[in-house]
């Protein structure tokens, strides 16, 4: 069976993951999941009310906006884009995940002599 990461690993972090995949091009909710799952390597998948509380947020923030499709076939989806601001809160928590990650690998697997 394939090892699932836990959702308290990942909690505080699904901003960042969100702006990541907006920063690769405008989406929608449904596409966005699909790729937290494909990212992850099926390791971890974003359920639908935690992904819309994210959307709410950053769109508060002005992180990104969202915007009405224009489907030929089905029901319109709602679209996000990452602003300006949301790549530069992107670029900050990406460096602040790096600065973290070190401390994080020092403390739990660091030695003292």
């Amino acid at each position: 069976m394939k090892p699932i990461i836990s959702k308290d690993i990942i909690r505080g972090h699904t901003t960042t993951i969100v702006l990541n995949i907006l920063s690769q091009g405008d989406s929608y909710g449904y596409e966005i999941a699909k790729m937290i799952k494909k990212l992850s390597h099926e390791s971890y998948e974003l359920n639908e009310a935690t992904l819309y509380t994210v959307f709410r947020r950053l769109e508060k923030n002005d992180d990104i906006e969202s915007y009405w499709g224009d489907e030929s076939q089905g029901g319109r989806r709602k679209y996000y884009k990452i602003t300006q601001k949301g790549i530069e809160t992107l670029n900050n928590n990406v460096k602040e995940w790096n600065f973290a990650k070190h401390v994080i690998d020092d403390l739990i697997l660091g030695r003292i002599n």
